[in-house]
């Protein structure tokens, strides 16, 4: 298995490009839904977009970065061992999940209630990916643990 390693790591790199592109569109089009409520047929056509953006590529990506990471691990169990940085990176990583999963919940909730929380509050819950993303990333290439 440690000769398909560089495939795998490619395979992770790629889901997790993926999923990080649901992770910051999906709450844009929440602030469309919500700044432009008062126009039934616009909110129609978000409505379908959110769904399949969550369903179609962001579940999907998020299953393929954890079972690839899953693997990368299982191959090198070492890295488990080499300082603190891994385990960082996975408590990042498990909040990157907690919040995909609130993505979907924010995504039902808007279709139930036309004045659920604000296109500003939308803005600001944007942000959250891209801080957890430069952790990552920092966790990794620097290793400071």
């Amino acid at each position: 298995m440690a000769s398909y390693y560089l495939w795998i790591v490619a395979f992770h790199i790629l889901s997790v490009l993926s999923w990080m592109a649901m992770l910051f569109y999906l709450p844009r089009l929440f602030v469309y839904h919500r700044e432009h409520n008062d126009k039934a047929e616009f909110v129609e056509v978000v409505q379908i977009q959110e769904y399949k953006l969550y369903k179609y590529i962001g579940v999907p990506a998020m299953w393929a970065t954890i079972l690839s990471g899953g693997a990368l691990l299982y191959i090198n169990t070492a890295i488990m061992t080499s300082g603190g940085w891994m385990h960082a990176k996975l408590l990042f990583v498990f909040l990157l999940i907690a919040y995909s999963f609130s993505l979907d919940y924010m995504r039902k909730k808007l279709i139930q209630d036309k004045a659920y929380k604000s296109g500003k509050f939308f803005r600001f819950y944007n942000e959250v990916p891209t801080l957890l993303a430069i952790g990552i990333v920092i966790f990794v290439v620097i290793k400071p643990f």
